[in-house]
Parts: C-alpha cells; sequence; structure tokens
C-alpha cells in the first residue's frame, strides 16, 4: 500500500465516521422519488436496497466498493428476505384481521431492524476496510460505478438511478 491509498483510506474512514450510513441512508430513501426507484429497483430487478444505499454513501464520498461482503449476504438471505417475503404474504390477509395486521406490523418493524443491522454492518465493515477505492474526480455517473457490480442491464435502471444520483447531496 502507498501513501496516497494510505491517506485515502484515513481521509475516508474519518469522513465515513462523520456521516454513519444508517443517517445517510434514512435521509437519502425519504428523500422525492427515492423510496419508489429503490423498490423498483427491488422488486422488479432483483436488488438489494440496502446494498444500493451502501453504496450510494460510498459514491457520496468518491469511493466504490468490490461485491457485497459474504456476511452481509448471508444475513440478508438468512434474516431480512425472510421477513420480507412473510410481510407480503401476510399483506391481503391484513386487509380484512386485526390479528393479522398487528402481526403484519410486527414482521414489517423487525424487517425495518433487520435492515439497520444490514447498514450497521456495512458501515463497519467499511470502517475496517482497505478493499475501498477512490473514484476519480469529476465523479462519474452513478450507473457507470455501479455497472462495473454486474447489475445494470437495462434502461429502467439507469433512469432509477439517475433519479437516486440527483436526489444525492453535491459533494
Amino acid at each position: 500500500m502507498n501513501a496516497d491509498s494510505t491517506e485515502f483510506i484515513s481521509l475516508l474512514r474519518h469522513q465515513l465516521q462523520a456521516d454513519p450510513l444508517w443517517e445517510f441512508a434514512v435521509g437519502l430513501y425519504s428523500r422525492p422519488g427515492v423510496e419508489q426507484h429503490c423498490l423498483v429497483l427491488q422488486d422488479e430487478h432483483g436488488w438489494d436496497v440496502c446494498e444500493l444505499l451502501w453504496r450510494c454513501w460510498l459514491y457520496q464520498h468518491a469511493a466504490q466498493a468490490g461485491p457485497l461482503p459474504a456476511e452481509v449476504a448471508q444475513w440478508q438471505h438468512a434474516v431480512t428476505r425472510p421477513l420480507r417475503d412473510l410481510r407480503r404474504q401476510l399483506k391481503p390477509a391484513a386487509q380484512s384481521s386485526e390479528g393479522v395486521a398487528n402481526v403484519r406490523s410486527q414482521v414489517s418493524q423487525a424487517e425495518l431492524y433487520a435492515e439497520r443491522e444490514t447498514l450497521h454492518i456495512l458501515m463497519k465493515i467499511s470502517l475496517k476496510s482497505m478493499l475501498l477505492s477512490p473514484l476519480p474526480r469529476p465523479l462519474p455517473r452513478l450507473e457507470k460505478v455501479l455497472h462495473s457490480t454486474g447489475q445494470i442491464q437495462k434502461k429502467s435502471q439507469v433512469s432509477a438511478l439517475r433519479h437516486i444520483e440527483s436526489q444525492l447531496d453535491p459533494m
């Protein structure tokens, strides 16, 4: 590791600590159209919203990461996705049963906690990781950065990503 990369990692670590991933994710997700576009990418294209928000957070700090860490993928597979699937399965019955609606509400809360834990794990890994790399200046478009992860295959994905990128704070 050379002096430039050591300096980059040190500066990045400081910036990331000052901008916690959970707060960033909640803030970005609440901006106009972001939730809708994230859910389209999730439901129609199989993207993981937590991973997308993590990659946006890194992008906001002019950094990028390689593949999703296995620890996170395992957590999502074992915990978050089953909760999401259960919440969705309960939706029709919750329309006509207060008891089922209460159960669905609790499952939804558990899903949110699981997503928060995902983001906590991603932040912890990012702060320890030497696997992050700087993005060139000026920053490339978000879809170009994510294209390198092999996720972008359709124009609708590019459109959704451009909207999400438009909601990021300028650097």
